[in-house]
């Protein structure tokens, strides 16, 4: 099977040598005519990867139920922003709103929705999403064009595909992470030439082998930076969810998923979708340098549970057939659960704030 991205990626590194992991990355996410997030339908069983949304409407649900937790703590303005970046198919917004609209109709009667999103096929699909709250829906293809005011913000697997650097740890010290042309012409990772500041390694590079790997993502603290502006600006809450890592540390994360399994990353350019484990450290270390108050850190397991997802899934169950009742327990099971193919531990929850609230179901203020 011929692959249109992969010949021009090999054209590209013929006409001008190795291209870094970073134009990699992009490339195949968001090559204007064969990037994946052009030409794939991503999500669900016929997509290549399941979303937490997609997986059950108790997950939408519980971040409806946080942002109104939220929006009560910040003293219940009006009128408010409820957004999301990167909306998939529009499904936890839906989820999201239904419970706003019932736990505090106030909230639901003046907010306005806005969803970012630069998919004009996505956009379309997720306006069928919304039936029912059309006169509340904008949509933006950049974050930067969201309104003034006080933001209730929602991402879910945004940050792990916003591309990153790879460096490798090479006899002369750590080199960027390249990719270049084998011998038969395929793609292959190579070092590079650019070093990298030995201030942001976690430990000095001497104390790990030849080989070792180092993600920095400048992207994504750029998108953290922009996030936080806006929340100190107008006020409000953030409540980030993506796989990722609690502390900085080594190790290679880039991945690659196809039809629901791992493919290698260098395989199929444009027909997987490219993504990396998000550093959380990072993006709490910069809210803090931005003057953000952290709220917490925590599992989605934890957090989930924290905030009444057993009960909820009782409450749904109640009264149904054996069926129903056993598909929210296995919905609930890899929400919140640990082990391969469960959600629990492996994804993350940062949830940011300006001016400082105490949120549940974070223990305390966060320092």
């Amino acid at each position: 099977m011929t692959n249109p991205l992969a010949d021009k990626i090999k054209a590209l590194i013929k006409a001008n040598g190795p291209i870094s992991v970073t134009d990699y990355f992009s490339l195949c996410l968001a090559d204007p005519q064969y990037g994946y997030y052009r030409v794939r339908e991503p999500f669900g069983r016929a997509g290549d990867f399941t979303t937490a949304p997609e997986i059950s409407q108790l997950f939408g649900e519980m971040i409806g139920i946080f942002l109104v937790h939220a929006w009560q703590e910040h003293g219940r303005p009006e009128p408010a922003l409820i957004a999301e970046i990167g909306p998939g198919r529009g499904t936890m917004m839906s989820d999201m709103l239904r419970v706003i609209a019932r736990l505090a109709p106030d909230l639901y009667r003046s907010a306005s929705v806005h969803l970012v999103e630069t998919s004009e096929r996505l956009q379309r699909v997720q306006a069928e999403t919304l039936t029912g709250h059309e006169s509340k829906v904008h949509w933006h293809a950049s974050f930067e064009t969201l309104p003034e005011g006080f933001l209730l913000l929602a991402a879910n697997e945004l940050f792990d595909a916003v591309p990153i650097r790879q460096f490798v740890r090479t006899t002369q010290g750590f080199r960027e992470r390249v990719i270049g042309l084998d011998a038969d012409d395929g793609l292959i990772f190579a070092a590079g030439v650019a070093g990298i500041d030995p201030s942001l390694l976690p430990s000095p590079a001497q104390s790990v082998g030849e080989g070792t790997i180092f993600e920095i993502a400048p992207a994504r603290d750029a998108v953290m930076t922009a996030l936080c502006e806006r929340l100190r600006a107008g006020g409000g809450t953030a409540i980030i969810i993506d796989y990722g890592h609690l502390a900085t540390g080594y190790g290679d994360t880039l991945q690659a998923v196809r039809e629901h399994r791992y493919d290698p990353p260098l395989a199929n350019p444009g027909q997987a979708d490219l993504t990396s484990h998000v550093d959380f450290e990072q993006l709490a270390r910069r809210a803090k340098a931005e003057g953000l108050q952290v709220n917490g850190l925590a599992h989605q397991g934890d957090f989930l549970v924290g905030l009444g997802l057993l009960e909820r899934a009782a409450a749904l169950g109640r009264d149904k057939d054996t069926l129903t009742q056993e598909g929210i327990r296995s919905a609930v099971e890899r929400l919140a659960g640990s082990g391969a193919g469960k959600m629990g531990e492996l994804f993350k929850v940062l949830a940011v704030s300006s001016p400082e609230v105490t949120l549940a179901p974070f223990q305390k203020k966060a320092q």
